[in-house]
């Protein structure tokens, strides 16, 4: 039997489906990946979380950075990768959508925000690292347009961040155990457009595996976990997934 039959047969025989999130789907949207060797993180000085808190220069080079690429990321659209787990919800078998991307799009597609487990924060927002009064994106880089290159709280004179996790930055606690949770109570998880080498998130899966769940992979490239998956395939992630309902 075919894997794309085999993946729809389990799809539409299982209850209980958690989706795992990376990169790979979001770049299908036109979003540029970061860790390619043409990445952004390749062609950008990368800004630890200690130094963005204790240093000016930069907190600046930081939210050039982010200011760069919020057009990019605020514009781009959901594909089908995205409108298939969204579809999933709608059906009544997703349990959670755990990503590892920043920029919004599971939530576009239709997904309720408290369905989507976004274990590296969010982009969408900027966040006060003193009083967590929370602005848009769109606010912070309309700031820095207007001369100022590092802006900091209205509220208190706080530093502002976006709603990221930074290198050095700790995940947040109650996502990693939410994520966790969901993956125990998986009958399946697919997870797509991820490389599955960064932890604590790639670990998830395994999670999954481990209680019993079945596993499908949608990734262009091999993954380390290919070889405990029960379906493998490498294609592209949108229209694989559209074949699933």
């Amino acid at each position: 039997m075919p894997d794309i039959t085999r993946a729809r047969d389990l799809v539409a025989n299982t209850p209980t489906i958690v989706g795992f999130s990376g990169a790979g789907i979001s770049t299908e949207s036109g979003i540029p990946d970061f860790r390619s060797p043409d990445g952004i993180w390749a062609n950008n000085r990368t800004v630890y979380f200690d130094q963005f808190v204790s240093n000016r220069d930069d907190r600046i080079e930081y939210w050039r950075q982010k200011s760069s690429m919020w057009p990019e990321m605020r514009d781009a659209k959901p594909n089908a990768g995205h409108q298939f787990f969204a579809d999933l919800h709608a059906a009544g078998k997703l349990l959670a959508m755990i990503t590892q991307n920043i920029e919004g799009l599971h939530q576009k597609a239709g997904l309720p925000s408290d369905a989507v487990i976004e274990l590296h924060g969010t982009t969408v927002n900027v966040a006060c690292l003193s009083c967590s009064t929370t602005i848009s994106m769109d606010e912070a880089c309309d700031r820095i347009t207007a001369g100022d290159p590092a802006p900091e709280c209205q509220s208190c004179g706080g530093l502002l961040k976006p709603a990221t996790i930074s290198f050095g930055q700790s995940l947040n606690s109650e996502d990693i155990d939410r994520a966790t949770e969901s993956c125990r109570q998986a009958d399946l998880l697919i997870a797509v457009g991820s490389s599955l080498v960064v932890h604590p998130a790639a670990g998830f899966p395994l999670i999954a595996k481990q209680n019993g769940a079945k596993l499908i992979i949608v990734n262009r490239t091999e993954t380390p976990l290919d070889s405990v998956a029960d379906i493998v395939i490498h294609d592209e992630i949108g229209p694989t997934l559209s074949q699933l309902l």
